[in-house]
């Protein structure tokens, strides 16, 4: 583990040495690149502020919109008296096993009543799952278009997107497909289900079930967020199992700070769009960096020459 940390501070050692032969542009990028979930505010902002961006994705989801909301509504009202007793049934029942009471978690006091909290919250996932229904196809277009549309504000076309170039002069072992979730789980649907399945108690907890759930999920989230840019560049699933590992860190944080927003009910259905545009924008400046490193690999060949 140390030689790890060590092997990734001297390969960000070596490029900030450079720093001085950076472009401008670059060196901004550099600065973002330090820390990924800005990139999350960053699409954050550009949804609510870019009009090109948050209209055409409005445009595509509002049919959607008005009709789950409103069987949301129907659902919400006929359904939640009835939910909230058995959940009140269910922790009075079980406060040795949980942890939880009517006002306390663990023995500390907690300032609302706990039976209407975790009533809420269980609605607002039911909420969101009867708009993510009526919306389907629909957000999957909204949050393509985004990508393309983000990446285009910028001025670049496809051919920005270039052949994978290695960075370090000391890869680290990637590994391409996880044996456990891929044969034995049956691909990426089967543990996402499983995780979906243990991190349900965890939401009976106020505050600390959203962040446990979002750390458990951040990896995965970052990895499919930038599965357009892999995509783009042509990479193997091996050089993209490498190019993760080698920024682990800063694909674990970005993908913590866009999990914990999509984890919203309601409202996270609005993130998982505005988090395609800061993947697109972190996707941006990971490929300006690219090109740089190729410039100076050319460089360098040329020099030897």
């Amino acid at each position: 583990m140390a030689s790890n940390v060590s092997k990734l501070e001297d390969e960000q050692d070596l490029f900030r040495s450079d720093l001085d032969r950076v472009p401008d542009p670059l060196k901004r990028a550099v600065l973002r690149m330090d820390f990924s979930p800005s990139y999350v505010i960053v699409g954050v902002y550009r949804l609510f502020t870019d009009k090109n961006l948050w209209k055409p994705a409005w445009d595509k989801c509002r049919h959607g919109v008005a009709r789950g909301a409103a069987v949301g509504a129907i659902w919400a009202f006929l359904t939640f008296g009835i939910q909230k007793k058995f959940i009140e049934f269910f922790l009075t029942n079980s406060p040795r096993v949980t942890g939880l009471s009517n006002d306390t978690v663990f023995g500390y006091k907690i300032p609302f009543n706990l039976h209407t909290y975790a009533a809420i919250l269980y609605m607002g996932h039911q909420l969101t799952f009867i708009l993510k229904f009526f919306l389907s196809k629909n957000i999957r277009i909204a949050r393509d278009r985004v990508w393309d549309q983000a990446v285009q504000s910028r001025g670049k076309g496809p051919d920005f997107w270039r052949p994978y170039v290695e960075e370090w002069d000391n890869p680290p072992v990637g590994k391409a497909a996880p044996g456990f979730s891929k044969n034995i789980l049956g691909g990426k649907v089967g543990w996402f289900m499983l995780k979906r399945t243990l991190l349900i108690p965890t939401h009976l907890y106020p505050v600390v079930g959203v962040l446990v759930s979002a750390s458990f999920r951040a990896l995965g989230t970052a990895q499919y967020l930038h599965t357009r840019y892999f995509k783009a560049k042509g990479m193997s699933e091996q050089q993209t199992a490498v190019f993760i590992e080698e920024r682990k860190w800063d694909y674990r944080a970005f993908g913590f700070a866009a999990a914990l927003l999509e984890g919203l009910p309601i409202i996270g259905l609005v993130f998982t769009i505005s988090n395609r545009i800061g993947a697109a924008m972190w996707a941006f400046d990971l490929e300006k960096r690219q090109h740089f490193v190729a410039a100076e690999r050319e460089r360098e060949r040329n020099k030897r020459m």
